[in-house]
């Protein structure tokens, strides 16, 4: 049963961040954009059943929660944090055993040392500022020189991070892979 330590506004109006306790998962990142998506996932599929709920996403010691901006939050908010609490604790071993058996993408060695590097430069430079407002990037695909990324939890809908955050994504992927084109799907 995890505990709430706080909820925080992110940058969309429409997503808001729980701060958990304890974690829900080591490392592997949980994200789901409509009921059919999370129904092998009780926590998730319990919050989708809850109405106006467009996104659900969560990684370690947080959730953040996307509406289709027709609910009040601070029912809504209530309603979250009621499933929240009744979610069973995370398996600490076998999420971690999990975690480390997550297959890298096939594709060639040096396609794989170019993602390592993107992965490496987004790890330190990206995804700690888009987890910090509630969401995150997942990698897709690297084909040639184009990277197809997609948005997960508060940044999946934010105005903009289809806009601005790409372009600087983009801008600073450069320095490590001049012609390389980002792409949001």
């Amino acid at each position: 049963m995890p505990k709430i330590a706080d909820i925080e506004d992110t940058p969309n109006p429409n997503a808001k961040k729980f701060i958990l306790k304890e974690p829900l998962t080591w490392g592997i990142t949980h994200s789901y954009d409509n009921a059919a998506e999370a129904e092998a996932d009780l926590l998730a599929a319990s919050i989708f059943d809850i109405e106006h709920v467009t996104n659900v996403f969560y990684v370690d010691h947080w959730l953040t929660v996307t509406q289709d901006g027709g609910a009040d939050w601070q029912d809504l908010l209530r309603r979250v944090a009621e499933r929240i609490r009744a979610a069973p604790a995370a398996d600490t071993q076998t999420a971690r055993l999990t975690a480390a058996a997550t297959p890298i993408d096939d594709l060639s060695p040096d396609d794989q040392q170019r993602l390592y590097m993107i992965n490496g430069l987004l790890d330190e430079q990206i995804r700690p500022y888009l987890q910090g407002d509630g969401g995150d990037l997942h990698v897709l695909g690297l084909e040639g020189n184009r990277l197809t990324v997609h948005y997960q939890g508060a940044c999946g809908s934010c105005p903009s991070s289809m806009s601005g955050t790409l372009v600087s994504i983009e801008h600073m992927l450069k320095t490590i892979e001049p012609d390389i084109e980002v792409v949001a799907v």
